[in-house]
């Protein structure tokens, strides 16, 4: 996309002109942080999403979970989790992963009112996610639908930054070495159970922190050390 050559508050810019959208318009109009931009002082919201499937074109968001880091602590009393009513039965095989029932999903909120709320914490918050495809993809895909307006956000990716290491150590690894609890053991962090929005949002904060020591020195670390 035009923006992997110019730049992510270049391609804001552009959407903010052509939005329609006052949900869209709110979000896009303030401006990304520099890179230059000390990680400890960069607000991070942390997210994850669960999904029937893996096509955004087909499949639905049915959760989304997220927890703020600020000054490179965890805040859980910012811990927000959201339920999407899909107005279908879901796919037995996905109820599997994200062991969301049919009655919880009933009882959850519109996709319309989820992502209007979601823009609204993420508003000038650089984004960090574990496999940014499945967040940027399905956000953007409902975006188009709902607001006709590309999603476009500042991340940082936590598997991005692993491969990025691993690269750099020269170390030959499989793909599954990448997964979330994965990365989560080898740097000693405890199990979670996965598949939940907000504990995986909760599992990736974790797993960037513990990871940061090992990109940047925590006092001299810039924002753009991390970005995607």
């Amino acid at each position: 996309m035009f923006y992997n050559l110019f730049g992510k508050n270049v391609a804001r810019k552009y959407w903010l002109k052509k939005t329609h959208s006052a949900v869209m318009r709110d979000y896009l109009q303030q401006a990304y942080a520099s890179k230059r931009k000390l990680i400890t002082e960069t607000e991070i919201i942390s997210l994850d999403i669960e999904t029937t499937g893996l096509d955004a074109k087909k499949d639905r968001i049915v959760s989304i979970g997220l927890v703020q880091i600020s000054e490179l602590g965890i805040k859980l009393n910012t811990c927000w989790h959201k339920i999407i009513k899909t107005n279908k039965a879901l796919p037995e095989k996905s109820v599997v992963i994200h062991n969301i029932t049919d009655d919880e999903n009933a009882a959850g909120i519109t996709i319309e009112n989820a992502i209007a709320e979601l823009l609204a914490q993420l508003k000038g918050k650089v984004v960090l996610v574990h496999n940014a495809n499945i967040e940027q993809g399905f956000i953007n895909e409902v975006c188009q639908k709902l607001y006709q307006t590309n999603f476009v956000m500042q991340i940082i990716d936590t598997q991005v930054l692993a491969k990025r290491s691993f690269d750099r150590q020269g170390y030959s690894y499989k793909p599954a070495e990448l997964r979330l609890f994965n990365l989560r053991k080898a740097y000693k962090l405890p199990p979670y159970k996965a598949h939940n929005a907000l504990l995986d949002a909760i599992a990736t904060a974790e797993l960037f922190l513990a990871m940061l020591p090992t990109i940047a020195e925590n006092d001299n670390a810039r924002l753009g050390d991390f970005l995607s």
